[in-house]
């Protein structure tokens, strides 16, 4: 379902970032997209703990295996290699709320937004991640670092060129493989920015399913 489709309950258009040329030219099919929510640290509610109940229901041993093979996650594998990250060691989303369900026996909920990014990322594939709109400066982009320049809370200097989600003033963090910045959901968020990342091999659809899914989850909240 895509947004604005009849009946879809969300009709919000993601905005589109700006990949800068180099890193473009580098990594052809790379992008960000983002949708923002009025919402904040929540528990989920049983509508959404149930829809985690019927994902593991659905996901099973046999089923995590084979996941890799399929197109969206093979991506994310190849991308992360292309960057100098071995997925077997930092996982990409999807293989990591696998191993999750796996080890957990369950998805387990972990309140919103984590429960919402965690359905849409495992119904498509897509990574996601949640920052605090209200801290936003300008719109997102995915750009390599500068000389000096450090996430935003932090001492140590990233290395030169790291791929990196920025808004319009900072770097934010890490593309992949990093923790989460200052600029992620606390207690004090009142707006979320869902972020999805997209690579080659990823499918437009498939991004505006993950933001709709995610979106229309932490409304429900």
């Amino acid at each position: 379902m895509q947004f604005g489709e009849e009946g879809a309950g969300w009709d919000v258009a993601p905005a589109r970032g700006v990949v800068a040329p180099r890193v473009a030219e580098e990594f052809p099919g790379l992008g960000i997209a983002w949708v923002e929510v009025d919402a904040g640290l929540s528990g989920s509610p049983e509508p959404v703990q149930q829809r985690l109940r019927d994902l593991s229901d659905r996901f099973y041993g046999a089923h995590a295996v084979h996941m890799r093979e399929r197109p969206i996650p093979w991506a994310y594998r190849v991308f992360f290699r292309q960057i100098g990250l071995d997925p077997d060691r930092t996982r990409t989303p999807i293989e990591k709320l696998a191993l999750d369900r796996l080890h957990d026996g369950a998805f387990l909920s972990r309140g919103m937004p984590a429960d919402a990014l965690a359905i849409a990322t495992v119904e498509t594939g897509v990574a996601l991640r949640a920052l605090d709109a209200g801290r936003l400066a300008g719109p997102l982009c995915i750009r390599d670092s500068a000389p000096g320049e450090a996430l935003s809370g932090k001492v140590d200097e990233l290395e030169q060129g790291t791929l990196i989600v920025a808004d319009g003033m900072i770097p934010l963090e890490p593309l992949f493989g990093g923790r989460g910045s200052e600029h992620g959901v606390e207690p004090r968020t009142s707006r979320v920015a869902i972020v999805a990342i997209q690579v080659e091999g990823v499918p437009q659809a498939a991004v505006d399913e993950a933001l709709w899914l995610a979106a229309s989850a932490i409304a429900t909240a």
